[in-house]
Formats: C-alpha cells, structure tokens, sequence
C-alpha cells in the first residue's frame, strides 16, 4: 500500500499517451473523462501520501512529471488542432522549459534544488487545469462556456506569464545571494 500514490502517478502518466490518442482521433468525450480521472488520481495520490505518510522521493518526482506530461500533452494538441490559441500553448509550454531550464542551472550552481511552489505558480496550475477541462468539456460533452472562454484564456495567460517571470526573479536571486556570500 505504501507504493499507491508512486501507483497512481505513473497510471496518470501512462494517460498522457491514451489522452493524445483520444484527441487526435476526435474522442473528446472520453479525453475529458480520462483527464478527469488524472485529476482524481492526482488528488488521491497526494492525500494518500501525506495522510499515511506514504510520500518517497520517486513520488516527489513522479507526481509533478505526470502532472506536466499530461497537462503540456492536452495543451499542445489543443493547441494545434485549434482548439486553443497557438500563441498560449506556446507560452505555457515556454514557462515549462523556462522553469525546468532555470532548476538545473541552480543545481548546476549550488548543488541542491529545494522545490517549493509558489502561490501564483499554484494559482497558474489551477487555471491551465481549468482551461483545459473547460475546452475539453465543450468538445466532448457540449459544455457551453463561450461568454467565459475568452476571460479563462487571459487569466491563464497572465498567470503563466507571472508565475514563469516569479521564478526568474526568484533563481536570479538566490544565484546572486551564493555569488554574493562565495565573495
């Protein structure tokens, strides 16, 4: 029982695949069913971890994997089957690279990486979710939301850019701290 929540990340990331296969073959009603699915195993995966005290360090790196793979995953193909401007999954797979980019050149520098999300890269991950499930919901199960869409769309946009550059300054700093106590 222990490996549960490890077993519930990697099933959401084995999804990723099936979620691309679904939308591509125009099966938007069992996409937004199994991205759904992702979501609840998302949060059982971490209430089992830290109720019973279950978290490990693969889960520290499997959860927040499965988590980009699939959400970078329905961007993309939304994206560029239009279903989403191509501008904004441009973005936010950007943040992604700019994000992972900055993490290895802190470990590359100081040889440790603490993890800590902040509030608007949370807020940032809650309207990519949103947006998301919005859009495959209107494509799969008819979900009407036209008068919102172009309100989710720059929330979602604002908050990637602000979470992306929130990072920035945040790596640059600390960079700048170790050279500062290095001297």
């Amino acid at each position: 029982m222990r490996n549960l929540p490890n077993l519930l990340s990697f099933a959401r990331l084995v999804a990723v695949p099936v979620a691309i296969w679904l939308m591509l073959s125009g099966e938007f009603d069992w996409a937004f069913w199994l991205f759904v699915a992702a979501g609840a195993t998302d949060a059982l995966d971490g209430f089992f971890a830290k109720r019973f005290g279950w978290e490990s360090e693969l889960g520290s790196y499997l959860d927040p994997l499965a988590d980009k793979a699939l959400l970078v995953s329905v961007f993309l193909v939304l994206g560029l089957t239009g279903h989403l401007p191509m501008w904004l999954t441009i973005m936010v797979i950007f943040r992604d690279l700019v994000i992972v980019a900055g993490a290895f050149v802190v470990i590359a520098m100081t040889g440790e990486f603490k993890a800590d999300p902040m509030w608007i890269s949370k807020l940032n991950t809650t309207m990519q979710i949103l947006l998301a499930a919005c859009v495959l919901a209107e494509l799969g199960v008819g979900l009407a939301w036209d008068t919102l869409r172009p309100y989710a769309i720059a929330a979602t946009a604002a908050t990637t850019c602000g979470s992306g550059l929130a990072y920035t300054v945040r790596w640059t700093r600390r960079l700048a701290h170790r050279e500062e106590d290095a001297r």
